[in-house]
């Protein structure tokens, strides 16, 4: 039996994981910064990468605790490399190197995103061909899923995410972070039919589009000097314009591809409003959802997407890797020696 080590430190969760060879999560270890940056509306990198720093000893301990494994008994360990916050990234790279150096352990990179994709795996079973769409804070895409190693990017967002979408809007209408839990808690008390916000309209084309969405929000408000009032029916009005706008590209991706299994993943796949409106429209095919402790930020599923792509082959052990940090389809790479 091997032992796998995932690390995941891209955003705001420090965490780590035990997998064993079988698939088995034997630890799955995670500090969230949400209470630390709330109090700022959003996650402010400075702040994130030195809280990183403080605790990833205490979680990668804990979690070797929770394995009942020493860290000689790890084979493999498989890190978040981008993309994320640099300062972020290099903490848990950083980590990942000099336990691979003092260990004598393998090491490999692994895409936050895939890792995303790979968390659909942890419980489930996969029928292939399939489509996922990644839906978080900072990404909106949707994959083509040839097999369990083959994903191929088919769309991704214009300008804001999903998740940038629930931020936004609940800072206007003066809720907390995370907007998305905040929304989504105070739309179950509301009318999704109150208000029609637009979805952006783009043809045929699989991209998403938000940004006109939280302009519409501000502009709705502007004019409704007693919005308040209607808080709940506001936000819930909102809420469904960002699911109509996932589930009709999902709809479209699925004439475009001949798909057995429809999967999401990413933090706003925990939305309530998302997982009850998937099985309204889409229940001619498999849905997967994975349990929303992997939906957010983990090393679960850097860890499953690591064995995915040792077992075919498709990365090489290297302690010369880069650390990349995505920005609006820009990328920077900074070799950690």
């Amino acid at each position: 039996m091997k032992y796998f080590m995932g690390i995941e430190t891209s955003c705001d969760e420090t965490s780590v994981a035990i997998l064993d060879s079988d698939k088995n999560v034997l630890s799955n270890v995670t500090f969230s910064q949400i209470d630390i940056h709330k109090n700022f509306g959003g996650v402010v990198p400075e702040i994130a990468s030195k809280n990183h720093l403080e605790k990833i000893v205490h979680v990668l301990n804990e979690s070797l605790k929770i394995a009942n494994r020493k860290i000689q008994e790890i084979d493999m360990i498989c890190v978040t490399n981008g993309p994320g916050l640099l300062s972020c990234l290099m903490i848990g790279v950083s980590t990942a190197k000099t336990l691979a150096l003092i260990n004598k352990s393998n090491i490999f990179p692994i895409n936050h995103l895939e890792g995303h994709i790979a968390s659909c795996f942890i419980e489930n079973e996969i029928k292939f061909p399939a489509i996922c769409l990644v839906v978080s804070g900072g990404h909106t895409n949707i994959y083509y899923l040839k097999d369990q190693n083959n994903f191929n990017l088919r769309s991704s967002t214009l300008d804001d995410a999903a998740g940038e979408a629930f931020d936004k809007g609940a800072k206007l209408l003066g809720l907390g972070y995370p907007g998305g839990i905040q929304i989504d808690r105070i739309s179950k008390l509301g009318n999704k039919d109150f208000h029609d916000f637009p979805v952006a309209e783009l043809g045929d084309s699989l991209d998403f589009s938000f940004s006109g969405l939280k302009t519409s929000l501000k502009y709705y408000l502007d004019k409704n000097a007693n919005w308040k009032a209607n808080m709940n029916d506001i936000a819930s009005s909102y809420q469904e314009a960002i699911v109509k706008s996932l589930i009709r590209n999902i709809i479209k991706a699925t004439k475009k591809f001949s798909v057995k299994s429809i999967l999401f993943s990413g933090g706003v796949a925990c939305n309530s409003r998302l997982r009850e409106s998937a099985k309204e429209n889409l229940s001619r095919y498999e849905i997967i959802f994975p349990s929303s402790k992997y939906c957010t930020d983990n090393g679960a599923m850097i860890a499953m997407r690591g064995i995915q792509k040792i077992i075919e082959n498709k990365v090489q052990s290297s302690l010369d890797f880069p650390v990349f940090s995505t920005l609006r389809r820009k990328k920077i790479n900074l070799i950690l020696d």
